[in-house]
């Protein structure tokens, strides 16, 4: 049973009345379109209440509660499901995509499943047979943290498989390059980058290994591969944002669109093609005239999208500021220490951080002047401290908790951090996933105990910031398959259990949310990364009719299964976007 939402219903107060009786709303009640009833409806609310029930009219909850309560709204024409005990929670939400990019990967040709240096050779060989002798060979996004052997493919061993082709092994901004592929980009024993990077070099000699830190820019590659036209990357959008409806997804939030993303997403909201709720963090660049990019920030302000309808919204602004902890350049406050795994040599290298203090802090304030949300992908804990530092700054003379300013990634954090974002009312977006995938590497490189504050979430929680679970999915479809896994229960079990691929027993048990607290991670925590918690995240009346079916509970399954729900279907303002196929 549920308490009654009285906050939500209409009440008159004039001179010498009274509050209208809360029999009133019983005895004439709307009419529903939809009600689904005989169910277990957690609802999210602030007081995390089960009901049994909902009734919808025009995509908007007009009742949460009982059987008896929900069916006093029902009508001659209104549709009526009966759950059957079924569990219903809020549509999820997924606070970190890539969804353009990785609806396209496998676009003229699919790519195997990658666990071995081995599986990588084998596939650039034969990729070297396809394009012809000469083109360009691109393995983008296979990190070397989930390989079997925790290594970079050698230069040495690119060249051996493809001799005649020049290839990139990239893995977001760091990379390893064969011969041929460093010889056409002029990367060679003189050469020297400008802004941040590395190029590793063998000590000896002084020529580049292959393995480039921050330096893909200056690799002069090009894609062999097919150029889809403007209505096949529709269809192939389309058809991601359907397999995310099939895994309960009603929104998602892209954390680096482009102007190109942006019109796609107006193409198809103007087409009716949307089957989910669009969030934008529009990418901004962080190199060159710095005056020119803090035009460009303030500008995002003025698109007619920027805070626009539940549908398709912009929120805010994404930047890079440290490289990865999957790839070796993720910037630490203490040296990385000398790797085999991540090929550096150098006892004093901490990573790599693209935007020095003084040109950040006015970046943050641009955004935070124009009343956007920024964001930076910030892996390290020194990249961490270098944003709550500049969110500090300006926060002195302009108040930045309005805007929500977030974290994006914060994989390692510390208890300082942690009080300092709570302060300042910063919002964090976290991966789960990449505990789940890479600690068996991480632990290997940096030991358990200086771990402790990696993915910190119990902590997080508890002091009240607010944290949103993202995927961070860049490619292929499919939500165990893809790079990274989207599927939202699994990042609840690795957010509820700690358990790692590879890795045995539970990673720093301390900070394992419980089930509410995963739930919330998902629904009403990113609801409110959207600026949207007032119509979505929450099943209560007033709100957009957004739940999920799912074929188990949540809240009391055997721990092991919760990363196997599945789901019976998914509604988005009260219209099925997914059902799944009766046997």
């Amino acid at each position: 049973m549920i308490v009654p939402n009285t906050a939500a219903r209409p009440l008159i107060l004039a001179l010498g009345l009274v509050a209208v009786s809360s029999d009133a709303r019983a005895q004439d009640p709307p009419t529903a379109d939809l009600i689904v009833h005989n169910g277990k409806v957690v609802t999210v609310d602030g007081d995390f209440t089960i009901a049994q029930a909902l009734a919808v009219s025009e995509g908007t909850l007009i009742r949460v509660g009982s059987d008896e309560e929900v069916m006093a709204t029902r009508g001659p024409e209104t549709e009526v499901v009966d759950l059957g005990g079924k569990t219903v929670v809020p549509g999820l939400i997924d606070s970190h995509t890539h969804p353009t990019g990785a609806s396209m990967i496998e676009f003229d040709h699919p790519i195997p499943d990658l666990e071995t240096v081995a599986d990588v050779l084998d596939y650039i060989a034969r990729r070297a047979g396809e394009v012809g002798e000469g083109n360009w060979v691109v393995v983008r996004q296979v990190f070397i943290t989930r390989l079997q052997e925790q290594r970079y493919p050698t230069r040495e061993e690119l060249d051996r498989v493809a001799p005649q082709n020049p290839v990139l092994f990239a893995t977001g901004p760091d990379a390893s390059l064969n011969s041929l592929a460093l010889e056409l980009s002029g990367i060679d024993k003189d050469f020297e980058p400008e802004g941040p990077g590395k190029v590793e070099r063998d000590p000896e000699t002084g020529e580049p290994t292959g393995i480039l830190r921050n330096l893909t820019r200056y690799v002069k590659v090009e894609d062999p591969g097919q150029s889809p036209t403007e209505q096949e990357r529709d269809d192939r959008l389309v058809a991601l944002f359907r397999d995310y409806n099939s895994v309960g997804l009603t929104a998602v939030i892209d954390r680096n669109a482009s102007e190109t993303d942006i019109t796609q997403y107006e193409r198809l909201e103007d087409a009716d093609a949307l089957t989910l709720r669009l969030g934008i963090s529009r990418g901004v660049g962080t190199s060159g005239d710095l005056g020119a990019i803090e035009e460009e920030i303030r500008g995002v302000a003025d698109h007619p999208l920027f805070r626009a309808g539940p549908m398709l919204r912009i929120v805010g602004i994404k930047m890079f500021l440290d490289g990865g902890m999957l790839t070796g350049s993720a910037y630490m406050r203490e040296p990385w220490g000398v790797s085999d795994i991540y090929s550096i040599d150098d006892p004093h290298y901490k990573g790599v951080l693209f935007i020095p203090p003084d040109r950040l802090e006015p970046m943050v304030r641009a955004a935070v002047e124009s009343g956007l949300q920024f964001t930076a992908h910030s892996v390290g804990d020194g990249a961490v401290h270098a944003l709550l530092d500049a969110y500090e700054a300006v926060n002195e003379d302009t108040p930045i908790a309005p805007t929500r300013p977030c974290i994006t990634h914060s994989n390692f954090m510390s208890a300082e951090a942690i009080e300092q974002a709570a302060r300042l009312g910063v919002v964090l977006d976290i991966q789960p996933a990449w505990l789940y995938l890479d600690v068996r590497t991480l632990a290997a490189q940096f030991g358990y105990d200086r771990l402790r504050w990696f993915q910190p979430l119990r902590s997080i929680f508890e002091a009240g910031v607010t944290v949103g679970g993202g995927s961070d999915h860049m490619q292929k479809v499919g939500s165990f398959r893809s790079i990274n896994p989207y599927n939202p229960f699994l990042g609840m079990w690795v957010a509820i259990t700690r358990q790692a691929r590879g890795y045995e027993g539970r990673f720093h048990p301390e900070e394992a949310l419980s089930r509410e607290q995963a739930l919330r991670f998902y629904t009403i925590n990113n609801a409110k990364l959207l600026f949207l918690e007032d119509r979505v995240g929450s099943l209560e009346e007033g709100k957009l009719a957004d739940f999920v079916v799912l074929d188990r509970d949540l809240l009391t399954c055997p721990e092991g299964e919760i990363r196997e729900i599945t789901v019976h279907s998914t509604y988005l303002g009260g219209e099925p976007v997914y059902e799944q196929a009766s046997d």
